[in-house]
Formats: C-alpha cells, sequence, structure tokens
C-alpha cells in the first residue's frame, strides 16, 4: 500500500475510488479541482498500480500518480496494491477499501460506472459500493468506527450513459489535462513502447476525454463538463432557479 499525504488532517468531503491511477483525473479529475476549490478536503483511492498494462511500470505510474494529485490539489492518494486486472468482489478486497472509508470519512464517493469495457472498471463499483454498505455495519469485523457516506455518485465519462447531472469544469480544465499529461508513459511514450499488437485505447484517450467534458459542456450549456450517474432522486426546492434552459 502507497500513500502520498499533502495535507495532515485526514477526514474528507470528497474521496474518488478507481482502479488504477489515472482514471479519475480523466474522469473526475476537474470535480476534485472544483471542489478543493470550493474549500472541501478531497481524496484519491487507486486500488491498483496498473502493473498489468502494457506500457510504463508500477514504479513508474506511482510517481505520476503523485505528481498528478498535486495538480489536483488532493488532500491524500492512497493506493491499497490489489492485484490489476485480477479484482473481484470479495471480503478481502470490499475491507481493504472498508478501512479506507472508515478512517477517512468522506461525506461524497465517487465510483466508477457500474458497466464498461474493462472489467475492472465496472467491479471496482461493485467493490466501492460494498465497500461504503460494510462500512456502516457497527457490528461488523473492521478496523476503525462504523461510518457510511451519505452520497455515491457515479462518474460518467468511460460509458455511453446519459448523466444524471453534470459539473461546469471549464475554469478547471487546463489543470485538470495537465494532472492526465502527467502520466507520461501512458500518454507519451517513447517511440518502442508504441509499437505494440495490441491495439491500445489510450493512443486517443486523453483527446477522446476531451471531446466527451465538451460534450456534457454542451448539455449544460458551458465549455467543458464532467458528468456523473445518480440511482436516487434528487431533491429540489426551488423550481423557479433550476439552473440549464428547457429550449
Amino acid at each position: 500500500m502507497t500513500e502520498i499525504t499533502l495535507k495532515t488532517k485526514t477526514k474528507l468531503d470528497l474521496l474518488a475510488i478507481a482502479p488504477h491511477p489515472d482514471d479519475v483525473e480523466l474522469t473526475s479529475g476537474g470535480t476534485l479541482l472544483k471542489m478543493a476549490d470550493a474549500g472541501y478536503r478531497t481524496g484519491i483511492l487507486d486500488l491498483t498500480e496498473g502493473e498489468t498494462g502494457t506500457r510504463g511500470t508500477p514504479a513508474t505510474r506511482l510517481r505520476e500518480a503523485a505528481r498528478a494529485a498535486k495538480f489536483l490539489r488532493v488532500a491524500v492518494r492512497r493506493n491499497l496494491s490489489l492485484p490489476d486486472a485480477h479484482l473481484r468482489v470479495c471480503d478481502e478486497y470490499k475491507e481493504a477499501i472498508a478501512k479506507v472509508i472508515r478512517e477517512f470519512e468522506p461525506h461524497t464517493v465517487i465510483l466508477p460506472y457500474w458497466e464498461g469495457r474493462h472489467p475492472d472498471h465496472y467491479t471496482a463499483a461493485t467493490l466501492g459500493y460494498e465497500a461504503c454498505f460494510i462500512a456502516g455495519l457497527k457490528n461488523y469485523a473492521l478496523e476503525g468506527e462504523a461510518f457510511r457516506p451519505s452520497k455515491i455518485i457515479y462518474a460518467a465519462a468511460y460509458s455511453d450513459v446519459k448523466p444524471s447531472f453534470a459539473l461546469d469544469i471549464t475554469k478547471y480544465y487546463d489543470r485538470r489535462r495537465r494532472a492526465i499529461l502527467s502520466y507520461a508513459s501512458q500518454f507519451d511514450p517513447p517511440a518502442h513502447e508504441k509499437k505494440s499488437k495490441v491495439s491500445l485505447p489510450l493512443d486517443q484517450l486523453e483527446q477522446r476525454m476531451s471531446i466527451i467534458a465538451r460534450n456534457y459542456g454542451q448539455m449544460i450549456g458551458v465549455q467543458y463538463a464532467e458528468g456523473f450517474v445518480v440511482k436516487e432522486v434528487f431533491q429540489i426546492d426551488d423550481v423557479v432557479r433550476m439552473p440549464v434552459r428547457s429550449m
């Protein structure tokens, strides 16, 4: 397990959980920046070191993750070093995540969307949800005091799904992009690492995520946005001043 602590106090308002280093940057980096700017304490929990990836090494990606964390202004970033490409829903992995939930006590948790191309992504969504649940069970045999997040939201960017809502990240887009490009081993590798018989979607991933951010932005009338999905109904108290025009 590896931790990058940028601030001393560990209780968080917002914790983003993702299977691989760079997933959070690509799907919700602008949101983390915006929330940090609003005064909230934010953090990232990477489940694996991305060791089965075609490019780079785990050590390289951990260094890149540390650099990206500074761009995103998170209070803490931790890596559980679970096995990349071998994530599965089991008590061992759920409890590892639940311990972090109890330690940081995040009010809101961001998870990957529950469907997707990469098995680690949709598995991480289930692991994260179930970990949040068991973390709140007082009599569950687990370190720390029982705690359960108030809100779980799912990053929509990797999936072909209409978001429940979107956050304007126009002000933070450039800094988000710098965080993404901190992963030079993935998005700007040496020429010899680009020669692969395997088609790598990440060759166009950074550009594609920018297009997606622009698309979400158009949905709410701004330049760039990040989209999220929730399973529950939103409560609205003022239907007169709701943002985003209907026509």
